[in-house]
């Protein structure tokens, strides 16, 4: 197991995971119990995707591809400009 990624929150890491597996990737979110210690434990660094060895240059490059996609023009709303907004 390689840890790949550190996603700024749990919803990132969650939707990481979605999309990996959709790709037919196995990936663990580690450090997903912790975020109740938070108060206590240092924020960064505390969440990571780690998936198998052999899986992790093509999830790399999904993540990647994820973390330079834009908004198609027209998707956000007038008084959020540039943000996408689900």
């Amino acid at each position: 197991m390689q840890r790949i990624y550190e996603p700024e929150n749990l919803m990132e890491g969650e939707l990481l995971l979605s999309m990996l597996a959709s790709e037919g990737i196995e990936a663990h979110l580690v450090g997903r119990d912790l975020i109740g210690g938070t108060g206590e434990l240092p924020i960064f660094g505390l969440l990571g995707v780690s998936v198998d060895n052999d899986q992790a240059q093509y999830a790399r490059e999904l993540i990647a591809a994820y973390n330079a996609a834009l908004p198609l023009s027209g998707d956000e709303p007038d008084s959020f400009p540039g943000t996408l907004v689900c």
